[in-house]
This record gives structure tokens, sequence and C-alpha cells, in this order.
């Protein structure tokens, strides 16, 4: 692992030090009543938590199986690209958001930075290590499927993106990528019945960021599993038991995920009926527990904070969801819903606590470029 040069790694160090609260003026706009625009201070906010992690490799939940008393390293050691922020998909996901806000904001006040610390950590030697730790016999579900869908949004980020160094990245990344996509396609026949909790095992989030990819990159293979795959799992659903959510740690409604994944599977004819026998009551808000942003009691607990990242992704799912809806009034119920989500947790992401501090700006920046209203740049 190469190490940062002494010029960046100060202004890490002082970007670690300094990310302050941040007020919802200063994050994003509202020009009409489906348009949230990410402002510039905004995407440098969510930059500086995630420059603040993904080099910083302790304290680090690693997940690994240690097969004898001689195999033990540091994270780095084993994952040499995705050691910091405390676990591997939180690094996977900092260095995705670092990416999308690096596309939109290219003059940014911490480009330089950003790049320098992505290019040090997407080079091929180490992608080649990363990818070799997946093939040991017992990491074959290391991080299934919720890492692995982050690598592949990683993945896709990087080779819609019309920058050099950018294509340089996805070109190292690229075989982790598709190594990922094959482990996909091996593991779906597999798995008799879904996952339906709200933390990472969930099926269906795993299958929606992977379809994103597989559209993307027109791999028909693993697009013809996660079709095949959704439709034996959710097309007969019915009635979701939302009365039931949030368990007191999920970060994923198991209702909307599910939702905003059918959304992009059926056909949207199809789609318009699934949904109304799927969550019937959506349009008059009900189960109201659904509607209601929640309380976080402590964000130093590392899994209730997790409901700072419900209200985030319930608002991409509820934006998601409304971007093919053709109710113009459950429309614009979803849309208002997801702004109250929103509003109730963006403020509190910088709160100087890293057990929240380390992933959130993701679930964020990914919220607030959520459905077709494309949440444009100022």
């Amino acid at each position: 692992m190469k190490i940062i040069s002494s010029s960046i790694f100060t202004t890490v160090l002082i970007i670690a030090l300094s990310v302050p609260r941040i007020s919802l003026a200063q994050l994003y706009t509202q020009d009409t009543d489906v348009s949230f625009r990410l402002t510039r201070e905004g995407a440098e906010h969510f930059a500086a938590l995630a420059i603040k992690c993904i080099a910083q490799e302790f304290p680090n939940k690693t997940q690994h199986v240690q097969v004898d008393s001689g195999d033990f390293q540091q994270p780095s050691g084993y994952h040499p690209a995705f050691y910091g922020c405390f676990d591997w998909h939180s690094a996977v996901h900092g260095h995705w958001m670092l990416v999308k806000l690096l596309k939109e904001f290219p003059e940014m006040a911490q480009a330089a930075v950003i790049r320098e610390v992505i290019g040090q950590h997407l080079t091929s030697d180490n992608i080649m290590l990363e990818l070799a730790y997946f093939d040991q016999k017992y990491n074959k579900n290391f991080e299934r499927t919720y890492g692995w869908a982050w690598l592949l949004k990683l993945a896709e980020e990087l080779y819609t993106w019309n920058d050099p160094q950018g294509q340089e990245w996805y070109t190292a990344l690229r075989p982790l990528a598709e190594y990922i996509a094959g482990l996909y396609i091996n593991f779906l026949p597999k798995q008799s019945f879904p996952n339906r909790t709200g933390v990472h095992p969930n099926t269906a989030f795993g299958l929606s960021l992977a379809w994103d990819y597989a559209v993307t990159l027109k791999n028909k293979a693993l697009k013809n599993s996660i079709n095949n795959t959704s439709l034996a799992y959710y097309a007969e659903d019915r009635d979701c038991p939302a009365q039931w959510e949030p368990g007191g740690t999920d970060f994923f409604s198991p209702c909307l995920v599910e939702a905003e994944l059918m959304a992009k599977i059926l056909p949207n004819e199809v789609f318009q009926g699934w949904l109304s026998a799927f969550l019937p009551q959506l349009k008059d808000k009900q189960p109201a527990i659904l509607f209601s942003p929640v309380n976080v009691s402590d964000r130093t607990d590392g899994h209730l904070v997790h409901l700072d990242g419900l209200n985030l992704s319930r608002a991409w799912c509820f934006l998601n969801i409304a971007a093919v809806v053709e109710d113009s009034v459950l429309r614009q119920t979803l849309i208002t819903t997801a702004k109250q989500h929103l509003t109730k947790t963006i403020p509190q992401i910088a709160d100087g606590d890293y057990m929240g501090e380390h992933w959130l700006a993701s679930f964020a920046v990914y919220a607030l470029f959520a459905g077709d209203f494309s949440f444009s740049v100022l």
C-alpha cells in the first residue's frame, strides 16, 4: 500500500478535524416541489466525511474468517483498497460517493485530495489482492450481497465517467467487478428465499444496485439472473406488513426497498398494479409509521444510528418509486415524504461521532440523486 504524500496527508488531517454541522440551506435548495439541488458547499461537506475515513484504518470491523494461528494481518493487508471507514462496504461506498461528487462538482475544493487518495487505493495491484481475498475458500460469502452491490455501483459510476483518471480507476477495478458479477450469477439460483431484513443482507437492495450495473454495462447474463430471481421472489407478494416496521436497528425498509426494486424490474403498467396490491394504502399515507421519519436516541451507538440511515434510504425509495407512479396524488405524497425524511436526518450526519459519520454521507448523496428528478447541480 502506498503512503499518502505529506502535503496530502496534512490536508486530509485538517479535513478530518474540521467537519462541522451544516444547515439544510447550505446543503441543498428546493426549486420546485420535485427539484432538489445539491450545492457545492453541500458536496464539499459530504466529501470531507468520506475523506476523513477512507484512509482511516482503525477502528475496524473486519468480518475476517481466521483459518489458522498465522492468518492475521492488519485490515490493509487483507484489503489494500478498501480498508478504511470501519468496514469494507463503507469504504467501498465512500469511494463511490467521492467519485459521484467529483463527477458533479469537478472544481470542488477537495478535488486534488480526492484524486490523490482514490488513486492510491484503486490500483491494479490492490484490486487483484482484493479479488484474491474473495477467491479464498472461507471468503466466498464475504460481503454478500450488500458489499457486492456497492462495489458494482462504484464500478458503474467509474464506467460512465468521461475522465481519464476515472477510466484508469475503472480499468483497475474492472476485474473485481466482473468477478462479483459472476458471484451473483452463481449464487442467486442457490438462494431459495430472499432475505427480507432491514439491514445488510437484504436481498432486494443488493439486487437493485446490481441491476443498475447490469443495465449500464449491458451484462445480459447478470440482468437476466436478477430479473428471474426478482420475479420468483417478489412478483406474487401482496399486503407487505409495513406496520411492523421499523426494527430497532434497521437502515432499510424491507417493504420500500422491494418496491423500489420492482419499479425497475417490472414493465411500468404492470408495476402500477403490483404496487397497489403490495402496499394498498400507500396513497392514504398508511401505515402511518412508514411515512414518519424516525428518531435516533443515541448516535454513538453503532446499531441505533442505523435509523438515520433508514430515513435516508426511505427517501431514495420514495423518490425512485415516485419517478414511475402514474397517480399524481401519490407521486406528490411520496416526494413530500422523502423531503421530510431528508430534512430530519441530513443535518445530523456530521455529529462528531464516527459510528454515523463513516457511512451516512454516502446514503445522503445517494438519496439526493435519486429518482428521475435528477437533483440537478447548482
